[in-house]
């Protein structure tokens, strides 16, 4: 029975892998995908989809057809488990699929921190991710700008997805035809930006300011209302629709299937991107914790993980030697804060607005192209492998 290669995810760190399905088919290896959706939505272009620079169709990829085009099988499923001992995955729909080796890229999700009434998020609000729910959320918010006149539009959270999600909430809002521009708060905690260098943080605010938008850093959120946000002083603000941005956590797979995990509940992985303990499981992006040397849960660090994800389970499957990752240096950092601005930081360099904006669009964009064009049938795109043998 020949060998069979299972990927839990099409996310940004399985690109490389699924755009060379038909590498490994051509060896005589089954390669099956399972994914929640037929397409992978980039998550670093969601704000700007939200905000009205970007369609849809310019910020996924299309899983299905490139997995179909080089030979694999797609299964729109979510994994829900999976059994290391017997080397089987598990599915929502009941299904189950056995694997000679596995790579798991399933993404993080928004934890809700127990701010809804029963656990149910009202129907005007949503989680930053799925970066799809977006695309919902901005057809609502039209709606309720036709609805109401100064409707306020509330992000729950500190972080950089708040800061781009408010600015693209407020260029939305300037972009439609009908009703009233919003008005947009943040509900920022104690510091708004707090793990960012003040440099960073105060450009951000001033941008936002500028624009009206309010921050709030006089407590947390305790509740999340349809109509209501309540800190944890009892303060009240009204509210009309509601985005949570509380960071992100690994999908909880791992922990329940008996795989080794580390702080944030990701999987634990060595410097080969395999599980500490059962090498025939791989895994990148948001999902894992990188035991080397812990990540920041950035999307650059996927797209860095790409090659050696696709050498090692290619190396797996062949009995061939298995490369290290190497994180690289620091990343670059840029914010998509609407309006066609945004602020850029990397090492010592640092600058905002126009400049900032287009320097993010440019890469984006690019990148978007590059694994698009694989979807059309055309040339696989060349990549550096940055590792180092073993």
């Amino acid at each position: 029975m020949r060998k069979h290669l299972v990927l839990a995810g099409g996310g940004h760190a399985h690109m490389v892998t699924l755009e060379n399905i038909d590498r490994f088919v051509a060896k005589g290896y089954k390669v099956t995908v399972i994914a929640p959706s037929f397409h992978h939505y980039y998550s670093g272009m969601g704000p700007g989809m939200l905000g009205g620079t970007y369609s849809p169709d310019q910020i996924r990829f299309a899983t299905r057809r490139l997995v179909e085009l080089k030979g694999g099988i797609f299964v729109k499923d979510y994994v829900t488990r999976i059994d290391p001992v017997k080397k089987q995955v598990f599915t929502r729909s009941g299904n189950h699929f056995n694997y000679d080796v596995l790579s798991v890229n399933a993404g993080s999700r928004v934890p809700d921190h127990g701010l809804f009434a029963d656990g149910e998020m009202p129907e005007n609000a949503y989680a930053v991710k799925p970066i799809e729910k977006l695309m919902e959320a901005r057809d609502r918010l039209k709606a309720l700008a036709v609805r109401k006149q100064k409707a306020v539009v509330s992000v729950v959270g500190g972080g950089p997805s708040s800061a781009e999600v408010a600015g693209n909430v407020w260029q939305l809002s300037r972009k439609l035809k009908v009703g009233s521009p919003f008005l947009i708060r943040i509900f920022a905690g104690r510091k708004f930006m707090g793990e960012f260098h003040d440099d960073v943080r105060v450009r951000v605010r001033r941008i936002l300011t500028r624009r009206g938008i309010d921050i709030v850093e006089t407590g947390y959120v305790k509740r999340v209302e349809a109509d209501r946000i309540t800190l944890a002083s009892g303060a009240p603000y009204p509210t009309d629709f509601t985005f949570t941005a509380l960071g992100v956590r690994p999908t909880d797979i791992f922990e329940p299937s008996g795989i080794p995990t580390g702080p944030d509940g990701g999987m634990r992985v060595n410097r080969y991107l395999a599980s500490t303990v059962y090498p025939d499981i791989f895994g990148g992006g948001d999902c894992i914790y990188f035991e080397d040397q812990p990540l920041d849960k950035v999307g650059v660090y996927a797209v860095r993980e790409n090659p050696v994800l696709f050498h090692n389970l290619m190396a797996r499957l062949d009995g061939t030697p298995l490369v290290s990752f190497e994180p690289g240096e620091p990343y670059l950092l840029i914010f998509n804060l609407g309006g066609g601005q945004g602020v850029l930081r990397k090492k010592a360099l640092l600058f905002g607005g126009r400049p900032a904006f287009w320097v993010k669009d440019f890469i984006d964009t690019r990148f978007m192209k590059k694994f698009q064009a694989a979807e059309k049938g055309n040339a696989p795109s060349s990549f550096s492998l940055r590792a180092r043998n073993h």
